[in-house]
């Protein structure tokens, strides 16, 4: 392949690309959080996210939150196409303010789960997940 003007603007423009793409995905997070919060400052404490630490396939990995004055919680997955997994809402005569369930992971990568207290308060835990076999398409 001989390398003319017209190949090296389009492989630049590509690398260009190429290095945006982290970007996009942690804004996306960003904008999930921020739409769920409302902008309002996340802080540590009455929350419990529990994950494996290594899991052998990301099609399946079991995921447990709870927080004892949760009125929703919001479960992400920072290194997913779309971030937001869940949000689990709780009324004032739910028996047990917590959820478990099972999410599908692209690879290694952070979840996190964000409560909205009873309070108007938002607390965060989050938890890294090392996954071998990649579910969406990795």
């Amino acid at each position: 392949m001989e390398l003319t003007r017209r190949n090296a603007m389009i492989a630049g423009a590509g690398a260009l690309f190429v290095a945006g793409l982290p970007i996009r995905v942690s804004a996306a997070g960003e904008d999930a959080i921020a739409a769920f919060t409302g902008g309002a400052d996340v802080g540590a404490g009455d929350i419990t996210l529990t994950a494996p630490e290594i899991a052998e396939n990301g099609n399946t990995v079991p995921i447990e939150v709870a927080s004892e004055t949760a009125a929703e919680i919001m479960v992400l997955a920072l290194g997913n196409p779309t971030p937001a997994v869940a949000t689990f809402k709780f009324g004032p005569l739910s028996g047990s303010r917590a959820a478990s369930t099972r999410i599908r992971l692209a690879g290694t990568q952070d979840v996190i789960a964000i409560a909205k207290l009873d309070d108007g308060s938002f607390v965060q835990a989050s938890s890294t997940v090392k996954v071998t076999i990649g579910g969406c398409g990795g």
